[in-house]
């Protein structure tokens, strides 16, 4: 991608992440524009590189959603990554070298700073978690799972829990990163495919709650 489609890429991520749209809202190419300062070449490159991620998707009409998900989807999506997840990591504690390692514990530190700003930085904490994973993709050694992980990790599976779990949430995934790093150092792919098995589950039931919750929020009766 050009530079200035990059540009407009992390800005409209950013924007998706923060919470300024809803789920299902139609947006449009003009929209974009403005919101990253640059032409509408570079954001239709990045709207394409959005829909590869399932943060934004067309309609038959061909216009433009932030992207929203069922019940089903979601839980759909959560079965898929624990699959995919469990087999990266328990690859990758077989493989990481020590700057990988070191380059966990520093992501999960800047993670954990995000959690304890005053409200959690949502964005950064994502930005974060999506780094921390991605590490382990490479560690993983395997293209093909990291082509299948891509679309799933930044879909709004990992939007919609993140937005909704309260800071000991948060903080409950930060010390799972905690033990999977563990995990790593002792070498140990059977407690990292577990780790990371338990971590995934427990972000499908806050989602699950999440939602149950929202649902009784506009239900009166």
């Amino acid at each position: 991608m050009s530079r200035a489609s990059e540009q407009a890429y992390a800005k409209i991520r950013a924007h998706l992440l923060s919470g300024a749209v809803r789920a299902g809202e139609q947006l449009t190419e003009d929209q974009l524009a403005q919101i990253t300062g640059v032409s509408r070449t570079p954001v239709r490159d990045a709207v394409r590189r959005l829909e590869d991620e399932l943060l934004l998707v067309r309609s038959d009409t061909k216009r433009l959603f932030v992207a929203d998900w069922s019940r089903d989807d979601i839980e759909e999506m959560f079965t898929l990554r624990q699959m995919l997840e469990c087999h990266a990591a328990e690859r990758a504690a077989r493989r990481l070298s020590r700057e990988q390692v070191a380059r966990l514990e520093g992501l999960n530190r800047d993670l954990k700073e995000a959690i304890e700003q005053s409200p959690p930085d949502v964005v950064r904490f994502l930005d974060a978690n999506r780094a921390f994973h991605e590490v382990i993709y490479d560690a993983a050694q395997s293209p093909r799972l990291g082509q299948l992980l891509a679309k799933l990790v930044e879909a709004p599976v990992v939007l919609r829990t993140a937005r909704t779990y309260s800071q000991g949430d948060l903080r409950q995934s930060a010390r799972d990163h905690d033990e999977l790093v563990a995990a790593f150092v002792a070498r140990d792919p059977d407690w990292a495919r577990a780790v990371m098995g338990s971590h995934l589950r427990r972000a499908f039931h806050t989602f699950v709650r999440s939602v149950g919750s929202a649902a009784n929020d506009q239900d009166p009766s």
